[in-house]
């Protein structure tokens, strides 16, 4: 059976397919936050099998498995490469009306030029075509990019990575530029067991003791210069909720020294200290030009005892039920009423705060910046027709989509990029109803014109890359 995904997959409309098709399909990707590692794009690595590429360390398969009843041996244990192949393959007919099912054949046929549907009774000869093409010096992971037209990707790194990978990429002839993000919740988890044994750590790195307040803001400010210097023009956090609540440095320094000293902390002062940490890093991106993202409201590693066998990225978290809004207004206001708030891109996981967040975004302006404050992009549970459909209507009615940054993968697979043509098809197809209601006018140049802004430049332009 021939796949469904035609060249009109998900295009209803013809104003929809002249939307994609002249408009957004041959656009490069800029993807600006993913979870990609350097050293295997630096290195060129290829991998043995498909499962090494497609399943290793893919927490949104190894869910829908368990949710089958799939035995973790098959999912993140012990059996070969083939016998987990075999088994996700049975999953996938099992998968309909979940993206994965979409993005898996959208990522065989894209890749792999296949178009079978996959199941358990042609996982046997997929996966073997598909081993034999990774043999292929166009099957590595700088071939796996550029068959994406992948142009620019930013991973994501911890402050102490030396980031070596990314130097030697730019020093390369290869043609996808590779940028670090500075992605800093160690230093503000002050509440985290491993946060005094972190601190050691950028301790050796930055060659002094941090054991106050201002060394800590120094070796944070070093790590920023480092980072600035091999090409970063971003950060990221990862956060359940934002913080704002009112203190001083003397507060700030005290409860440092107090945690340094392995002596517990009060919620207050916890919040104090992530709150006031958070400002010092909005104020040295602000200084940089850098852009701030805030990934907010996951509930993580809910599954404990899943987690002591399998670790981290186990794929056992959940879309959280914090409240937003009030503490990141006033954590925007602080920065805000600074002069300091950088670019900005707020993304939720709960989809109760599309509208509180799509609002929050249109609060803060400033002159010559389209879009300073962005919403961004459906976001892991989100990434998905439903919830990029409603992500796209809630940044409609309550602001501007045209300012809009488009999509990313968030992704650690070399195989994600696909993610980008589902979200310009979804966007294509929601403009393109549109002008068949006669709800918007049928300019094609114009609407065409917005759809090649979203989807590549206003990122561009934006990050100033």
């Amino acid at each position: 059976m021939n796949s469904f995904i035609d060249q009109n997959f998900l295009l209803e409309t013809e104003y929809a397919r002249i939307l994609y098709h002249n408009y957004a399909k041959d656009l490069p990707i800029i993807d600006y936050h993913n979870h990609l590692p350097p050293n295997e794009i630096a290195e060129n690595k290829s991998f043995a099998n498909l499962t090494q590429l497609w399943l290793d360390g893919d927490h949104y398969k190894w869910r829908a498995m368990r949710n089958l009843g799939v035995a973790e041996h098959y999912i993140t244990g012990k059996s070969s490469d083939s016998e987990k192949f075999q088994k996700w393959a049975e999953t996938v007919p099992y998968t309909l009306r979940n993206p994965l099912y979409h993005w898996s054949h959208l990522e065989l046929k894209r890749y792999f030029n296949i178009e079978t549907l996959l199941n358990a009774n042609t996982a046997s000869a997929i996966y073997n075509k598909c081993n034999e093409l990774l043999q292929q010096s166009e099957f590595s992971t700088q071939g796996l990019l550029l068959k994406q037209n992948v142009e620019l990707l930013c991973t994501t790194d911890d402050p102490l990575d030396d980031l070596k990978h990314h130097s030697q990429i730019a020093k390369s002839d290869f043609q996808t530029k590779v940028l670090p993000t500075f992605r800093p919740d160690k230093f503000i988890n002050i509440d985290s067991e491993a946060f005094n044994d972190y601190l050691l750590n950028i301790s050796k790195i930055a060659g002094y003791q941090i054991n106050d307040l201002e060394s800590l803001l120094n070796a944070i400010q070093n790590r920023i210069d480092y980072f600035e210097a091999i090409g970063c023009k971003l950060s990221d956090h990862g956060l359940s909720h934002l913080y704002d609540i009112d203190f001083t440095e003397i507060e700030i320094d005290t409860i440092l020294k107090k945690r340094l000293q392995n002596n517990s902390l009060s919620k207050d002062e916890i919040s104090k200290f992530k709150t006031a940490i958070l400002i010092y890093l909005g104020t040295f991106y602000a200084e940089k030009n850098w852009t701030m993202q805030l990934h907010l409201g996951p509930i993580r590693d809910t599954n404990k005892l899943l987690l002591k066998t399998v670790g981290v990225n186990a794929g056992v978290d959940s879309i959280g039920d914090f409240k937003q809004a009030e503490q990141l207004a006033g954590f925007l206001n602080r920065l805000n009423e600074k002069g300091l708030l950088p670019k900005t891109i707020i993304y939720n996981s709960n989809p109760a705060d599309n509208d509180v967040f799509a609002t929050m975004a249109g609060n803060f302006s400033e002159d010559g910046i389209k879009g300073k404050v962005q919403f961004g992009a459906a976001w892991w549970f989100l990434d998905q027709k439903d919830g990029i459909t409603k992500q796209i209507n809630s940044l409609s009615n309550m602001g501007l989509l045209s300012t809009s940054l488009g999509m990313l993968t968030d992704s650690r697979s070399f195989l994600s990029f696909p993610r980008h043509e589902y979200y310009r098809r979804i966007l294509c197809n929601i403009l393109g109803n549109d002008i068949k209601n006669s709800e918007l006018p049928n300019d094609m140049e114009w609407i065409g014109k917005i759809v090649q802004d979203i989807c590549y430049n206003n990122a561009k332009a934006y990050f100033n890359f």
